[in-house]
């Protein structure tokens, strides 16, 4: 069976892709408290409008998240025909698409928001748990099944899916995420990106591989 692309929300009307959008770009330019005002002001609708459409500021906080991870994406592969190559190209997109999503600015934004609202109560708490849910646990929905296609197909081996995940996130990430949160300026050209997820899904296959992913492992860099 074929797996779809992940795409972001269908669901959405450009409108409030539009909302979503003037959310992100009032985090990287303010940061701190984010009100209802201010995002009816800066995406030029109605305070009712965004009531309407995400229910309240925990509801539009979670669709900007999900809006943000969405640009994850592990490609198309068929499940029943999976190949070492199309094993190493699916994880090599993945890891491309989530390094150029963590170190744009607007990612950078919305971790440091969820950062400093971790200690602010109720209200901090909930945003914390909105990250998790909507970030990186769904992230890894989307990453896991491509992980157990391969493990099915005999090109990867492991125990546990979740460790096998975190080894990826870890080889793709690397110190990248918390340098820029601390305000590193690394600067990750579309060029850096792609050697530096390719050698990731290389590394993957060095520790996960098997007899099937060996003459792969090494095709970027020939």
């Amino acid at each position: 069976m074929a797996m779809p692309a992940d795409t972001q929300d269908e669901t959405l009307t450009e409108r409030q892709q539009a909302v979503l959008d003037a959310v992100l770009a009032l985090m990287v330019e303010q940061g701190g408290e984010l009100t209802m005002n201010a995002v009816a002001r800066r995406a030029s609708c109605s305070k009712e409008s965004l009531y309407k459409w995400f229910g309240d500021r925990d509801g539009l906080l979670t669709a900007t998240v999900r809006w943000q991870a969405s640009k994850v994406r592990a490609g198309n592969y068929d499940r029943t025909r999976l190949d070492a190559m199309a094993l190493r190209d699916s994880l090599t997109r993945f890891a491309a698409n989530w390094l150029g999503v963590i170190s744009s600015p607007t990612s950078i934004a919305l971790n440091r928001f969820a950062v400093a609202q971790a200690g602010a109560g109720p209200r901090g708490g909930s945003l914390g748990a909105i990250m998790l849910a909507n970030g990186r646990f769904a992230i890894g929905g989307r990453l896991k099944p491509l992980l157990d296609a391969g493990r099915e197909a005999g090109l990867i081996d492991f125990d546990d899916t979740e460790t096998a995940f975190r080894s990826f996130i870890g080889l793709v990430g690397r110190d990248v995420q918390i340098r820029l949160l601390l305000g590193d300026t690394l600067a990750l050209t579309p060029a850096e990106i792609a050697r530096d997820a390719a050698r990731a899904a290389d590394q993957f296959f060095t520790l996960y591989g098997t007899a099937k992913t060996a003459p792969d492992r090494h095709t970027a860099n020939a």
